[in-house]
Formats: C-alpha cells, sequence, structure tokens
C-alpha cells in the first residue's frame, strides 16, 4: 500500500526523523527500508542477521509518529548515496519485509528474482522455526503484491539479483508483551531470534550455482 501521496525515495529520506543505517562488510547484504512503524522490526532482524553473519546491512527507520509506505519499486538506489554505496559493494540481496497485521497470518513468503536463492533461504528457515510458519518459495502460491519480481525492486538490482522475505505479523509479535518484538525495552523474542540465526547461516553458507 502506497500512502505516500507519490514522494520519492529521496523526499521520504528527507522528512525529519528518518534515519539510514548502513555497515559494508560481505558482498552478501540485508536490506530492509520499511523499519520503525511501517513494517515493525523488519530493521532488527535484518541488522543482527547481518552481524551474526558479518554481511552487509542497509535500513531505513521512521519515528513511531509516521508509517509512509513507499512502494518497493521506487527505493532507488539513485535517491541514496548510501543504497547506492551498499549496491556498488553487494552481490546478493535478502530485502526484510513485514506483511499484513492479522495474527492469523502465519506463512513466511520468499519472492523475487533469484529462484536459488529463494530455496536456499527456504531451507534454513524451514529448519529453523516451527511447522506454525509454514516457509512459502513457489511463487504461484505467493500473492502478487508480494512476489518482489518487478525488475527495479531492490530485491532484484544486485548484480547476482536477490530475494524478498515477507514475515507474518505472528512471527514479529510478541504475546506476552502484547507488543512487536521490537518495542523499547524488549528482547528479541524465539521466533525472531531463529529467524535471524537462520537468515545468518543462509548468509554464510551461500555457494551460488555456477551458470
Amino acid at each position: 500500500m502506497d500512502n505516500t501521496g507519490g514522494m520519492t525515495f529521496a523526499e521520504v529520506l528527507a522528512l525529519p526523523g528518518v534515519s539510514e543505517h548502513h555497515e559494508l562488510r560481505s558482498s552478501f547484504g540485508f536490506l530492509a527500508f520499511h523499519g520503525g512503524p511501517v513494517e515493525r522490526v523488519t530493521s532488527l532482524i535484518a541488522t543482527k542477521a547481518a552481524t551474526v553473519a558479518n554481511a552487509s546491512v542497509y535500513s531505513v527507520d521512521q519515528p513511531e509518529h509516521r508509517a509512509l509506505h513507499i512502494p518497493s519499486a521506487r527505493v532507488r538506489p539513485e535517491e541514496s548515496s548510501t543504497l547506492q554505496r551498499v549496491f556498488d559493494h553487494i552481490d546478493f540481496v535478502c530485502a526484510v519485509h513485514g506483511y499484513g497485521r492479522d495474527m492469523d497470518k502465519q506463512h513466511v513468503l520468499i519472492g523475487g528474482q533469484n529462484r536459488d536463492l529463494a530455496e536456499h533461504i527456504g531451507g534454513h528457515l524451514r529448519d529453523s522455526l516451527p511447522p506454525i510458519f509454514p516457509v512459502i518459495t513457489d511463487l504461484e502460491e505467493i500473492p502478487k503484491e508480494l512476489r518482489g519480481v518487478h525488475p527495479q525492486n531492490p530485491a532484484n538490482r544486485s548484480t547476482g539479483g536477490g530475494v524478498q522475505l515477507e514475515l507474518p505479523p505472528l512471527l514479529r509479535w510478541n504475546r506476552e508483551a502484547h507488543d512487536w518484538a521490537d518495542a523499547p525495552g524488549l528482547e528479541p523474542t524465539e521466533h525472531v531470534e531463529a529467524t535471524i540465526h537462520a537468515l545468518a547461516s543462509a548468509a554464510r553458507t551461500w555457494d551460488p550455482p555456477v551458470v
């Protein structure tokens, strides 16, 4: 859902309280450009997975009073020198997103154009998450708006391509605290930790097939 009124990525970044974070490490990169209140817990997962894997990372966080959701295809490296530096450095991408607000949504969806990487990450997530979170890698089973296959989607713009990971609300929710798992003062839940370490393991062990 686009609630920006047609704003560009550069205009969103220029708003008060919006912040970019990046670290350049390995050639595998995690992205989370809908952080803060937009898609909760996504920047936390991307940042921590990158740290554990010694991978690169780029995230955007918005303040609590603002939740502008710019479509992924309008998140353009040409409008952020920081994001461009990340893309100049990395070869493969895992863009971390969150979808939905209903707690009955439990499927983990892996879209994007690099289907070999999608299967690789999917295998690590299946090994780490309980069966309550089925991991879907078949694009035909993923809603069209969540497939992340647009060529301008940042998940597909690195030299080796990448994936768009969509995490359900229940995985990102702290049931004991009745709040999102990235709320101030809370530690990551068991499911969030499992996701972080599965993604980190996938990044560390990714060996792209020779074409």
